[in-house]
């Protein structure tokens, strides 16, 4: 069978290796690439693989023989489930692999902010030593208050390292969460996002996006919140109006920003809507990597490749996720019991 695999820079090659060896024919295809052509290499594919690329009605409309669509990964907006399920075709995703590595990456940059270490290791290489002056007071995590947006697999592990880890006080806002279940975790639930964001020290964002939460943290949300706050987001760019988030550090609202996504990536130093960000002391820029390491990419891999035989072999395709969107499909799919 023909296999089309979106997004090749992301190196998968225990999935290329063993779908190959079982006698499929894979066809790489580079991140960006135009939908007439994907439409062209997708006519007699019976499965797509795609990590960022959009996978559209077109696209699907396009591919008669397409038994399913594995995004190897988690989030799943840029793939249009309507018109997949129209055509028959299934839809999963990966959706366990990485919880605690992307909550480990955001709890990364929040640590970095609050201890400054970004200015303090551009003052160290600028000069080998700096002495301690009110321009590197940094901040406890201990006793601040952290507020988690989107209280899923990866917000409720960021949620213990924040928490059981470093004694801070952990607050979410999770509309679709019930409040006894994120109680059970040490969290108290807030169920007023505003509410949440005054009263966060750091705000980290781990919603899924959908057409509930695109832009959820706007101009309104960054200005509840305090001066002195950091807003982390490992999720979905398109989640913050970023346009809003570089007013917000221009002016003040906030204090400083850890981002691993952005709405157009890649990002560029100059061109693109977020290059005033690179070079600031008080914002950390990293490349959507929260996800890649070696453990998460050997986890991410052998989940994809057992959906992949699943569907190549006309078996129930196994899906993980707890989205809706995903949850709705009725045909040629299964979940855990």
């Amino acid at each position: 069978m023909k296999i089309v695999r979106t997004d090749c820079e992301l190196e998968v090659p225990i999935v290329d290796a063993a779908l190959r060896d079982a006698g499929h024919e894979v066809v790489l295809l580079a991140d960006g690439i135009a939908e007439d052509r994907l439409c062209a290499e997708v006519a007699d594919a019976d499965l797509i693989l795609m990590c960022y690329t959009p996978i559209t009605r077109r696209v699907i409309a396009a591919a008669p023989r397409l038994r399913g669509i594995v995004k190897y990964g988690v989030g799943i907006d840029a793939i249009d489930i309507p018109a997949a399920t129209g055509h028959g075709v299934v839809v999963v995703n990966v959706p366990e692999y990485a919880e605690e590595t992307v909550a480990e990456g955001a709890f990364a940059h929040l640590i970095s902010l609050a201890k400054r270490l970004p200015e303090i290791g551009v003052e160290m290489n600028r000069a080998g030593w700096t002495w301690p002056n009110s321009r590197w007071l940094a901040r406890d995590i201990a006793d601040s208050t952290v507020g988690i947006v989107g209280f899923g697999r990866i917000g409720r592990s960021m949620a213990r390292m924040a928490g059981a880890g470093f004694r801070a006080r952990v607050i979410a806002y999770s509309p679709h969460t019930p409040p006894d279940e994120i109680r059970a975790q040490g969290v108290e639930p807030v169920t007023d996002l505003h509410d949440l964001l005054r009263q966060s020290d750091f705000v980290s964002i781990h919603s899924v996006l959908n057409d509930e939460t695109r832009h959820l943290i706007g101009a309104a949300e960054l200005r509840a919140m305090k001066p002195t706050a950091c807003l982390i987001n490992v999720a979905r760019g398109a989640i913050v109006d970023e346009t809003a988030l570089i007013r917000a550090l221009d002016e003040g609202w906030i204090a400083a920003a850890g981002l691993d996504v952005f709405s157009q990536e890649p990002l560029a130093l100059s061109g693109h809507p977020l290059s005033p960000l690179f070079g600031r002391p008080n914002v950390i820029l990293t490349p959507h990597l929260t996800f890649y390491t070696h453990e998460a990419m050997r986890r991410l891999e052998q989940d994809t490749l057992e959906r992949c035989f699943e569907l190549l072999n006309g078996a129930p395709v196994l899906v993980k996720s707890r989205d809706p969107r995903l949850r709705r499909q009725s045909k040629g799919v299964r979940f855990p019991a």
